[in-house]
């Protein structure tokens, strides 16, 4: 992928998130039982997966790339089902902005956590003044965006 599409790929991601709690909630609606939804949500994705995994099927991973994974890297799925099965039991409650805003929110304040001390394999980035005025500028709007 060239250079020039990381951005705007980066921000299709993020409005089709901001639609994929209604989605959800809409599912949810219709089945009646969230454990359904989520794995009906769950089943499109897995599908898609192999799909794409069958046209390109290449690379594989070696057994030492196997090896050398750490414990907890495959459990990135079920940190995106939490997200999922709160957004298609929560979104009806709280609504679209208040849903996505806090989720938004919240995964900012951890990501520049994530990046100041390096965790989970990153490298690190330092939290300066221009980045913590930021987030904090991010946290005060999700909360005026909850109350108004």
């Amino acid at each position: 992928m060239s250079s020039a599409w990381i951005y705007p790929f980066i921000i299709l991601g993020g409005i089709l998130q901001a639609a994929g709690a209604p989605i959800n909630g809409q599912l949810k609606g219709a089945l009646v039982n969230p454990w359904l939804a989520s794995s009906v949500s769950f089943l499109l994705v897995t599908f898609l997966a192999i799909a794409m995994f069958w046209i390109q099927p290449v690379p594989l991973p070696t057994l030492d790339d196997l090896r050398s994974m750490k414990w907890w890297a495959p459990l990135g799925g079920i940190v995106g089902a939490v997200a999922v099965f709160a957004g298609l039991t929560l979104v009806q409650k709280v609504g679209v902005g208040t849903l996505n805003g806090l989720t938004i929110c919240a995964n900012l304040v951890a990501s520049v956590a994530i990046d100041h001390f390096g965790l989970i394999g990153v490298a690190e980035h330092p939290l300066g003044w221009m980045r913590a005025i930021g987030t904090a500028l991010m946290v005060v709007g999700v909360g005026m965006v909850m109350r108004f």
